[in-house]
């Protein structure tokens, strides 16, 4: 038998015609794949279904905005308050002058406290709010917007241009204590923001 084997050339081991001994592979084929049947179907490319890697599930992210964002509604957070020009300056402090004054006449018939109270609110708000290029604006719009209210809403005793005179000179002498509180605020606002943007200019 053993004769047989060595002599016998290459390709597909033949079988002893007894059938009792081991085929035995031949050098084209490995020793695993002895006496089991050649498959005839081409191995799939690529790895199996089980060694293969998950494909990543593409996730929806949608641009929510929080408060750490730089933009809100197309438009840059800053934190800062808004500018008032030299003219807005005039507009707001005169509006807003005649809303209080306009409040106080219709709640209590006159101009006492709450007009008072209003104006020096009204003169804080313009001092900080207005730009430092315009910080002259402040203090000057505040008095015009006081004397402006009185005109058109004080009560008058009698009809006339010389009445209305004599009213309005009457209303800031008796609401002087108002009148210059609120100035003096918005003076002393102004001028510490002038003195502080020049400490800052100089030290850059």
């Amino acid at each position: 038998m053993e004769q047989s084997i060595r002599t016998q050339p290459p390709g597909p081991r033949r079988r002893p015609p007894n059938g009792k001994g081991a085929a035995v592979p031949g050098p084209g084929r490995g020793p695993e794949a002895a006496g089991a049947p050649a498959s005839r179907l081409r191995p799939v490319a690529g790895a199996p279904a089980s060694v293969r890697p998950a494909t990543p599930k593409l996730r929806l992210r949608l641009p929510l905005r929080g408060r750490g964002d730089a933009r809100l509604y197309g438009r840059r957070r800053t934190g800062r308050p808004t500018r008032l020009t030299a003219v807005g300056t005039g507009v707001v402090g005169v509006l807003a002058t005649l809303a209080v004054a306009g409040a106080d006449r219709l709640l209590f018939d006159g101009l006492g406290w709450l007009f008072g109270l209003g104006y020096v609110v009204v003169c804080f708000q313009l001092a900080v709010r207005v730009r430092y290029v315009d910080l002259l604006a402040a203090p000057i719009s505040g008095p015009i917007a006081f004397a402006l209210a009185l005109s058109l809403l004080a009560p008058v005793s009698s009809p006339g241009v010389t009445a209305q005179v004599v009213a309005l000179a009457t209303g800031l002498a008796l609401r002087a204590g108002w009148l210059f509180t609120g100035t003096g605020l918005a003076a002393l606002i102004v001028l510490a923001r002038f003195v502080a943007q020049r400490r800052i200019q100089r030290s850059r």
